[in-house]
């Protein structure tokens, strides 16, 4: 058994599952993120012994995917830009305190191209790329059928790409991927293209359903936003040549608004062998892919799980 911990800058869920990737049971709260690191990870702490709590058998490590930068094996977190504050957090020593409990840790992006190549669109695949697409905007790599993290674990930081020479601000720079293809970034777009419309701290659910609405303001938003992404996609494609690029976060909620016009991008800018050998879709494992992936630490770093 293993409890899985997914953290994220809107909520944060525990979740008891098995070697096997079944789902056992799943509760979840806001991360607060606002209230500072101490007072989220004892949230989150208490969160993980409830569901200790209720498993009808005992639990055999703690496994967590969480937003990068991040020494991953070390478990220790480096500034994520959704996680203010988290600066240099040993996140896997402190949970082995509190939980007593082998911890592996994992970027969530990581963890999502592990789900999904396991129990998703990915199955027997051996080049694939898994875009978060939620608050922030990042990438896992599965390439020649392993899980790549880089020299310095940061492959598949896709968001920190300068895509344009100016946009909204994130992940340290404006034009940023992250900044035009976020949940985060797209609000923050209909904020700097419309302000008198959109006021600083527009939520992108108010500005996709005017979009959805007909609003021309709140379709040119997702234009826009679409045409950087179908950008970074090529650039992905290109570069990687995988054999399916899957999409979580705003992937699978916003398919004809955000990403059917940013796919016909994709496929002028990309080299037609590249495009044509490539599947783009949305997260097999749909709106609990999270969950999945929350496991997946310790199943690729414990090796509780074997392919």
């Amino acid at each position: 058994m293993i409890l899985g911990l997914d953290i994220g800058g809107t909520k944060s869920a525990a979740i008891l599952g098995t070697s096997r990737g079944e789902i056992r049971m799943r509760k979840e709260i806001p991360t607060q993120t606002s209230r500072g690191f101490q007072s989220a990870f004892s949230d989150i702490c208490t969160l993980g012994h409830e569901v200790e709590a209720q498993a009808d058998e005992s639990i055999d490590a703690v496994s967590v995917s969480i937003g990068g930068p991040l020494d991953v094996l070390r478990g220790i977190i480096l500034s994520p830009p959704n996680l203010p504050g988290w600066d240099r957090i040993p996140l896997k020593e402190l949970l082995a305190n509190e939980f007593n409990l082998p911890v592996f840790v994992e970027h969530d992006g990581n963890a999502g191209a592990l789900a999904e190549w396991m129990f998703g669109a990915g199955q027997g695949m051996r080049n694939l790329v898994f875009l978060t697409m939620g608050t922030g905007f990042g990438a896992g790599l599965i390439l020649d059928g392993r899980l790549y993290r880089g020299t310095t674990d940061v492959a598949g930081e896709a968001g920190h790409v300068r895509i344009a020479e100016d946009g909204p601000p994130s992940y340290g720079k404006a034009g940023s991927l992250e900044g035009y293809a976020s949940g985060t970034g797209i609000a923050r777009l209909a904020h700097m293209l419309y302000p008198e419309r959109w006021p600083e701290g527009v939520v992108l659910r108010q500005v996709a359903e005017e979009a959805k609405s007909g609003s021309s303001e709140a379709l040119h938003v997702f234009e826009t936003a679409s045409l950087y992404l179908g950008r970074g996609l090529a650039m992905l494609i290109d570069v990687l040549n995988p054999e399916c690029i899957v999409m979580g976060g705003l992937g699978m909620r916003l398919h004809e608004l955000l990403i059917v016009p940013a796919l016909e991008v994709a496929r002028r800018e990309s080299l037609p062998r590249a495009w044509e050998a490539c599947r783009i879709v949305p997260a097999q494992l749909g709106e609990a892919i999270g969950d999945y992936a929350a496991l997946c630490a310790a199943f690729d770093q414990g090796k509780l799980l074997r392919r």
